[in-house]
Parts: C-alpha cells; sequence; structure tokens
C-alpha cells in the first residue's frame, strides 16, 4: 500500500510543472540589426522644447505645429514609414509622447527612440 502511494506521488509531482500553463509573452529577441537601406529620418528633441516648441527634422528647424505636415511631406514617397525619435537628457516624458502622438497623426508607422550605449559619449 505504501509503494503504491509513493509511485503515485512522484507521477503527480512529474506531471504536475508539465499541467501548468504560465501567461504567453512575446519577448524581444536580441541579434544584431540590419543594415538600413535608404535614408533615415530622425526627429530630435531639444531641451529648449518645453519653451520654444522647435524640434528638428534631420537639420531642419520645425515647429511642434508644422511637424505633421512637413512629416507627411517627406513620408509621401516612402513604403517603410519609420521615424528616428532621439531627444536631449533633459526632455521631459509628457514633451516626447507629445511629440509622439503627433508622428502617429503624421502617418508614421514606426517610431524608435534612439539611445547612447553606456560606453559611448
Amino acid at each position: 500500500m505504501v509503494d503504491v502511494m509513493l509511485v503515485l506521488l512522484i507521477i503527480f509531482m512529474v506531471t504536475a510543472p508539465m499541467i501548468q500553463r504560465g501567461i504567453d509573452v512575446n519577448l524581444p529577441v536580441a541579434r544584431r540589426a540590419a543594415t538600413v537601406e535608404g535614408e533615415r529620418l530622425f526627429v530630435t528633441v531639444p531641451t529648449s522644447y518645453h519653451t520654444d516648441g522647435l524640434l528638428y527634422i534631420g537639420q531642419e528647424r520645425v515647429t511642434a505645429g508644422a511637424l505633421a505636415g512637413r512629416l507627411k511631406e517627406r513620408l509621401q514617397a516612402v513604403t517603410d514609414k519609420q521615424v528616428y525619435l532621439q531627444g536631449d537628457g533633459a526632455v521631459q516624458l509628457q514633451d516626447l509622447m507629445k511629440v509622439i502622438d503627433q508622428l502617429k497623426d503624421a502617418g508614421v508607422s514606426q517610431v524608435a527612440i534612439v539611445a547612447k550605449a553606456p560606453g559611448d559619449i
């Protein structure tokens, strides 16, 4: 009788972890990025954006109100509507969120946030 109980205990101990199911999570995959074909479109948010509302598309200085219109012009001929967003370290998160909303309104499908590696200066 004890032998049967021990065998059942071992069977339940082995099968219990197999029965449990966790939450499906789509984790990012670490890999080397492929080279980007074509021209990259950078939108830069300087520290002074909060006070004067000016930012840059590439090297072109643009007001926050004209950002969506200028981006629509630049992205008309491009099939991959991806923009690289970079900003100073002192830019407030709320300001970045406003810019991202304007980018989405302009028809940008993907917004990539540019960051420096810990060793880069």
